[in-house]
């Protein structure tokens, strides 16, 4: 039996931390975004498409999406060393992977669209925001999207499901150790194109995080098209 019985910030165990979007924050940027859960901050910023130097890396028959995610060295209690780490480099890499089949390459041959991410307050999910200001970035740049997609990360502390991981939920230590599944989910389709398990659970709690998910992720879905409806307004939920 779960031992796990209040989360640490008093929400329920389905509850989202309060959320903020806004479209067009970055004047100079083709197109941008910022989204927050809680105390996690993603800025978004999104330049192209533009023809990709240098050439040799170039794709005659679809362009390329490029994604750099980044923490500003004041976004953690612990000043980060500036530069790129491994697990930003891991993170732009599952930030593109998570995008790319939404994005319509195919109409831009030889060509980049560049998506910059940078987390300027970070409290856990940070990917997960960063995909979700990425969303909404590409959107305002009116890069052509088969559909759109949304980020959760659900967690497990002991047996207990929970949505949306605060970094006290991230760090829970007591009794089984807890478990962060990152979830990135289409918006029409509903297929998921991103997932990541750091930790174990068994089948059973990975059905009941995935259908956790499927639903948090429906609820950002309408922030997402609420901000974009309203140009400049922040949108909170």
């Amino acid at each position: 039996m779960s031992s796990y019985k209040k989360r640490f910030d008093g929400r329920k165990f389905d509850e989202m931390r309060p959320i903020k979007a806004q479209v067009g924050v970055i004047p100079n940027a083709d197109g941008s975004a910022r989204f927050s859960f809680g105390n996690t901050i993603a800025v978004a910023a999104v330049y192209g498409p533009k023809q990709l130097h240098p050439q040799h890396m170039q794709i005659p028959n679809k362009g390329l999406l490029r994604c750099n995610y980044s923490m500003m060295s004041f976004s953690v209690t612990d000043r980060i060393k500036p530069g790129p780490s491994r697990r930003s480099q891991e993170i732009s890499k599952i930030t593109e992977w998570a995008l790319s089949s939404i994005v319509d390459l195919d109409r831009f041959p030889s060509a980049v669209i560049d998506v910059h991410i940078m987390i300027e307050q970070a409290d856990a999910s940070t990917r997960c925001a960063g995909i979700n200001a990425a969303v909404m970035a590409l959107v305002h740049a009116g890069i052509p999207m088969k559909e759109m997609a949304a980020s959760v990360s659900i967690g497990k502390c002991d047996e207990t499901i929970v949505v949306d991981v605060s970094k006290e939920e991230e760090d829970y230590e007591e009794g089984e150790a807890a478990t962060d599944m990152p979830f990135t989910v289409l918006s029409n389709s509903k297929k998921i194109s991103h997932i990541q398990l750091d930790g174990k659970t068994s089948i059973a709690k990975f059905k009941e995080a995935m259908h956790t998910a499927l639903k948090a992720t429906e609820k950002i879905h309408e922030i997402q098209v609420k901000a974009l409806k309203n140009m400049g307004d922040i949108i909170e939920a």
